[in-house]
């Protein structure tokens, strides 16, 4: 069927893949997901995908070779150090823009979907309640969409916004709006209930929730946290469940200017009620 608009584009974001359970998931399902729905690009946020805690060079190509056109990182970005090497020689590789320039690796990228055009991939670290100083990400942002604008240099865009509060991804998001085509939040492994579009076609959700297993305290094997909560102390390590997974995160359907038409919270097995575009 042909698209209702020229350059019209449907992408898919997955939130947070969390051990091997949530690695497994995308080895198995992101060629479905390819088969059933025919996404132009999948954009997949990997940086808990290595042990719960940052992504190997091992491991983000595994998420390559399953069909992400893109993986994501975060505030764990460098946990596991081969990726340091491998960030540099992999353009698929998004690591926060709003850190040390020094730091190996790009924040954003610019690539071609399955429908020939051209879209923009970055990411940005919130600022509130996270664990270091990062510099401005709206600042940080605005600089690089005044140098890709949306309908012209690029046909379609979108931010990864690896933020602690919603209330700053929400600020995010109204910042954004009308200059790019998808903001969503990850970080807090939660999928949360305000999928929108905003007054000027910026598709939007706070936290698109993890890849990972849901019976579990943010993806982690209950036993440690609970300990931790309840006693304060700790007697291990936080190690990743391995009960049944639920893809989670945001479809974007883009109409003229490559501002969003649609878009809809994106969940496939596991614990949470499914629903699919």
């Amino acid at each position: 069927m042909a698209r209702p608009y020229a350059n019209a584009m449907k992408i898919l974001f997955l939130g947070d893949v969390v051990g091997r359970a949530g690695r497994q998931a995308i080895t198995e399902e992101l060629p479905k997901i390819r088969e059933e729905f025919s996404p132009d690009f999948i954009i997949v946020n990997g940086e808990n995908a290595s042990g719960g805690m940052g992504l190997s060079a091992a491991h983000a190509q595994n998420i390559l070779d399953a069909g992400a056109d893109v993986v994501t990182l975060g505030d764990h970005a460098f946990d596991q150090k081969d990726i340091m090497p491998f960030l540099e020689k992999e353009p698929r590789i998004i690591r926060p823009m709003n850190i040390a320039k020094s730091a190996p690796g790009r924040g954003h990228g610019v690539f071609k979907a399955a429908n020939g055009e051209k879209i923009l991939v970055a990411q940005a670290l919130g600022q509130v309640f996270m664990r270091a100083p990062f510099a401005d990400p709206f600042s940080a942002v605005d600089k690089l969409l005044d140098a890709h604008k949306l309908g012209a240099q690029v046909q379609a865009s979108f931010l990864d916004f690896h933020a602690e509060v919603t209330s700053e991804k929400m600020a995010m998001g109204i910042w954004l709006d009308g200059r790019i085509s998808g903001v969503c939040g990850t970080h807090t492994h939660v999928p949360t209930a305000d999928t929108m579009i905003f007054p000027n076609g910026t598709a939007f959700q706070s936290d698109a929730g993890m890849t990972g297993c849901y019976h579990s305290v943010i993806g982690m094997n209950a036993e440690e946290p609970l300990r931790r909560f309840i006693t304060g102390m700790s007697k291990g390590r936080f190690e990743p469940a391995a009960g049944p997974v639920t893809l989670s995160g945001l479809w974007i359907e883009t109409g003229e200017g490559g501002k969003a038409k649609i878009a809809i919270p994106f969940r496939r097995g596991g614990y949470l009620s499914q629903s699919a575009p």
